[in-house]
């Protein structure tokens, strides 16, 4: 065995001292890799998300916790009906998916439209009780619009209180969608999957 000797401390072994270092440098390795693994998934395959906001309810609620697929539409793209996270200017914008390039989207008496056809949406059924028992349509009037390539048009589901393409967040770039929304991860006693 190799030693060194040091006078004011004795005889070490320079073997302990290599293996104490290989064991350190092991150490970092593994930290520098999980840093790495999770920088990836966080930034290429799925990413938590806050809700802010009413826009989506019932679907969604105020500060609940989702986890959104960012991966999804490496491959594919969005589809109508599709829960998104949209990144804006100073924010990113959770809504759903209506309708892409070449769409035509139209609402007319509470009845959503697209190319002609009409479109059931049993996710509005709470919102639209609550209009109903006010006394107006829940989504007003509007269209038809012919949706231009490259775009979508997004509206969120509780539509009497949704900043969306009908009013101020206009057709959104389906470049600027980040993920599709998947599961909602808190609080706990609320997970659930997201439609």
């Amino acid at each position: 065995m190799k030693v060194w000797r040091d006078r004011a401390k004795g005889v070490f072994s320079l073997e302990k001292k290599t293996e104490k270092k290989s064991e350190w440098v092991s150490w970092l390795k593994a930290i520098v890799f999980a840093l790495v693994f999770v920088f990836i998934t966080k930034t290429f395959i799925i990413a938590p998300y806050m809700v802010e906001g009413a826009s989506m309810y019932p679907t969604l609620h105020d500060q609940e916790k989702l986890y959104v697929n960012k991966i999804v539409y490496t491959f594919k793209t969005p589809e109508k009906g599709d829960i998104i996270i949209i990144k804006g200017d100073d924010k990113r914008y959770v809504k759903r998916l209506i309708g892409t390039e070449g769409d035509m989207v139209e609402m007319r008496n509470d009845i959503l439209y697209v190319n002609g056809s009409q479109v059931r949406e049993p996710y509005l059924k709470e919102n639209r009780v609550q209009a109903e028992n006010l006394g107006i349509y829940l989504t007003g009037d509007f269209g038809p619009i012919k949706v231009p390539k490259g775009k979508g048009f997004v509206m969120g589901d509780n539509r009497l209180n949704s900043k969306d393409s009908r009013n101020g967040l206009g057709l959104i770039d389906l470049d600027s969608v980040e993920g599709r929304s998947e599961v909602v991860i808190a609080p706990i006693k609320d997970m659930r999957q997201t439609k």
